[in-house]
């Protein structure tokens, strides 16, 4: 029984610090963005959503303004809503504000970027490059872990 408690252990010791590397987050002055996710597509999809969370500690306002990738023709920031008994979805044309001292969440059903004309299916287990340009902060390059078609979700731990 002591040798299974202590192999769990070592285990766990040995797997805990491989866990917390997936768990990468990023700064970029007083922005942290963090899980950047996508969902895995089917092969002829021109299109893919990205999620990902952005919390400002600073004083200062900031605005996501664009989104650049090479794993598509172009990527825009959007913005899903209902309007009647109608989902609606459109481009965020002046990007998305980032309040002082607040958390902004890109989710399925409400902000997130769009990316079009895909160069190649996304494959879960993966990840896509994406550059995040802020007005202020300036600009960070991340990666979107790319999660299983139809996840609403990042896995946890990334």
């Amino acid at each position: 029984m002591i040798p299974v408690r202590f192999f769990a252990i070592a285990l766990l010791s040995l797997l805990l610090p491989a866990s917390l590397a997936l768990a990468e987050d990023y700064k970029l002055g007083d922005l942290e963005i963090s899980q950047p996710w996508s969902r895995a597509t089917p092969p002829t999809a021109p299109t893919a959503g990205g999620f990902l969370t952005v919390i400002n500690k600073g004083t200062t306002p900031d605005r996501l303004i664009a989104v650049r990738t090479t794993a598509a023709g172009q990527a825009q920031i959007h913005q899903m809503k209902m309007e009647g008994d109608v989902m609606r979805m459109r481009e965020l044309d002046n990007g998305l504000d980032i309040p002082a001292g607040a958390t902004v969440t890109l989710a399925p059903g409400g902000y997130h970027l769009m990316l079009v004309g895909l160069k190649a299916p996304f494959k879960a287990g993966t990840r896509v490059p994406v550059t995040l340009v802020f007005e202020k902060a300036g600009s960070i390059d991340v990666e979107m872990d790319v999660q299983a078609m139809g996840s609403t979700a990042p896995a946890h731990g990334r």
